[in-house]
């Protein structure tokens, strides 16, 4: 007896399952970008000034950023796939889960930029640049 369903019009069920399908694709959605990486000093950081938050990191720039508001948020970076024939396939099939700590500021050549550490756990570091795709953990 899910919901009393055997007691609901088939309206009501049919409005259910519509609810459930418009509901589930937005929970998994992924939205796609490029990363860079950057090299310590990590500190200090625009979000958390000479605080020490290790290594899994990571700079928003303006299309995260909101004004200091991606501070403390997390996200989910995966590689998808290169942005140059230098290194054709540089993703190595996993992700990494950074904190924002940072800004990259306006010409920021990616739209999140993760610490050395981090890149190198989804990606080969000589391509220096891979497309992404990233989700707020």
């Amino acid at each position: 007896m899910l919901f009393g369903l055997e007691t609901m019009g088939l309206e009501m069920r049919v409005l259910l399952v519509l609810a459930m399908a418009i509901c589930l694709p937005s929970a998994a959605y992924a939205a796609e970008g490029t990363a860079t990486f950057y090299t310590p000093p990590y500190v200090p950081s625009s979000c958390n000034g000479y605080q020490n938050d290790g290594v899994m990191i990571a700079a928003a720039s303006d299309a995260i950023w909101g004004n200091r508001a991606a501070c403390g948020r997390r996200y989910r970076v995966t590689c998808i796939g290169a942005t140059n024939q230098g290194v054709p396939k540089p993703c190595k099939g996993t992700s990494v889960v950074v904190k924002i700590v940072d800004y990259c500021p306006p010409g920021c050549a990616g739209t999140i930029d993760l610490s050395q550490e981090a890149f190198a756990i989804i990606a080969n570091p000589d391509a220096g640049k891979i497309k992404i795709s990233y989700t707020q953990v």
